[in-house]
């Protein structure tokens, strides 16, 4: 298991006793997967508390904290921007890699098939885009927990073994599925390891989820938290007063814990957000990027 999980190297982290995800690790099934590794995976029918856990694992070739660019710049405390990916297609990952304004891609398989084959031939462009600098790291969002934890263990699977930088995990709702989202995540996972070359992103964006805000943001060996204010939108049926309450809500949980928050934003929103502390930002329109760098002092 890695070190316990601190955020002390990030700025604005505070001492914390961590809130544990209760039984979230003991009732995920054992199971076996193809692509990379199972270790220490419990039977259905063993009590919760035991202490085993499913993780999904790969081998980490000499990443470290220095050599992970999402892991570097949020150790170092530094505003980070992506672009949701647009066309699912070799040429938009090269236009994307060509913008060496961005820090990540957002490319989400929430709905539909999950095929990481289309997913690899996107990433195949970034590279080409990117060369000769490394290709920017992809960011993918993959179906909520609450639509099935096997489901999930074999999506996180393939896309670690496809060479995605961060998983981002929708919808959770509580301490529970975010101690699954840090489990799939492995060994790899920062800052549970200092020398991580991976992170996760919960994504709160229910009621329920803001509710418990607190003790999701405060699951062990969580790397990045956001509100998402378009499902929020929803959830509060249009109020955008509760909307923003919700935000505020949860960008106010990561700083008691140290965890670094992010939020979608554009170009008239972008300055305002850094300076109430959201630290990673995903656009639509990469003017905002070059907005936001400009603001952050990048």
């Amino acid at each position: 298991m890695p070190p316990s999980r601190s955020h002390s190297n990030y700025p604005g982290a505070t001492s914390k006793t961590p809130v544990s995800p209760v039984g979230a690790r003991s009732f995920l099934p054992c199971i076996l997967l193809f692509a990379l590794p199972v270790v220490a995976c419990s039977a259905p029918d063993q009590p919760a508390g035991s202490g085993s856990e499913v993780t999904v694992t790969g081998e980490a070739e000499g990443a470290t904290a220095s050599t992970a660019p999402l892991v570097r710049l949020l150790a170092d405390g530094q505003v980070l921007f992506g672009v949701f990916s647009g066309e699912r297609t070799a040429e938009q990952g090269a236009a994307m890699g060509r913008n060496r304004e961005l820090d990540f891609v957002f490319y989400s398989l929430e709905s539909g098939p999950f095929d990481i084959m289309t997913t690899k031939v996107y990433m195949s462009g970034i590279s080409e885009g990117s060369a000769p600098d490394p290709p920017h790291p992809l960011v993918l969002r993959v179906p909520a927990i609450r639509d099935g934890v096997l489901s999930v263990v074999a999506n996180v699977a393939q896309a670690l073994e496809a060479g995605v930088a961060s998983i981002v995990f929708p919808h959770v709702e509580s301490a529970e599925e975010a101690g699954v989202a840090v489990s799939v995540m492995g060994d790899r996972l920062w800052p549970g390891n200092p020398d991580g070359d991976l992170v996760n992103i919960l994504i709160i964006e229910d009621r329920v989820g803001v509710e418990r805000a607190d003790e999701i943001v405060g699951t062990e060996g969580v790397s990045i938290v956001f509100p998402g204010p378009g499902d929020l939108r929803r959830a509060y049926e249009g109020d955008m007063e509760a909307v923003e309450g919700a935000i505020q809500t949860v960008l106010a949980a990561c700083e008691r814990h140290g965890v670094p928050c992010g939020i979608t934003a554009g170009v008239d929103d972008i300055e305002e957000r850094i300076a109430q502390g959201f630290r990673v930002f995903i656009v639509s329109d990469p003017a905002a990027v070059t907005v936001g760098r400009g603001a952050a002092g990048r």
